[in-house]
């Protein structure tokens, strides 16, 4: 009997494997989420910190007085606290890139809304709060509520700088 000899290397034909795979919104999401660390080194990252450090100042300032006797440190107060949660919402939001798993959001026209509107009624309650201030008013709670005016008006700016931002950000998508 002759045997056939053996190759040590076979050579096979080339697999022509075709693979298809389909994707659903559900299925190409990761359960992870993502971290972006270099979000604070930009200049709404920081100005969105400094929101937050004196947004926290003010109400804090305020909170530790006598504010229920007087309606408009109520409106302050309520300016205040509620775009300070708002705020820390959005941060992160940005931090952990969930704006990138939910693409429907226009998140450059909520950007501009948001920091637009917290311009807007944080300037109104700055105003407010520096008309208010008075020693005869309430000697005792002044000094609180003298800085907590004077943070309000840095806060405010701080809306500013980033409704510009959030404006060029929504240009830059328009032209294109």
């Amino acid at each position: 009997m002759e045997q056939m000899p053996r190759e040590s290397h076979q050579e096979r034909a080339p697999s022509h494997m075709v693979t298809t795979t389909s994707s659903s919104f559900a299925t190409s999401r990761s359960s992870t989420l993502a971290y972006d660390k270099e979000f604070l080194k930009t200049i709404p990252g920081i100005l969105m910190m400094v929101e937050i450090v004196l947004g926290f100042l003010v109400w804090m300032l305020i909170a530790g007085t006598d504010y229920f006797l007087y309606p408009v440190f109520g409106w302050i107060m309520f300016v205040a606290v509620f775009y300070w949660i708002l705020t820390l919402f959005f941060l992160i939001i940005f931090l952990t890139m969930i704006y990138t798993r939910i693409p429907q959001v226009p998140w450059t026209i909520v950007g501009l809304y948001f920091n637009g509107s917290a311009l807007l009624l944080y300037l109104i309650a700055a105003i407010s709060e520096a008309n208010a201030v008075t020693k005869e008013l309430d000697h005792h709670n002044y000094n609180s509520w003298a800085a907590s005016s004077f943070f309000a008006f840095v806060v405010a700016s701080c809306y500013g700088g980033n409704t510009y931002f959030s404006f060029l950000s929504w240009r830059s998508q328009t032209l294109q």
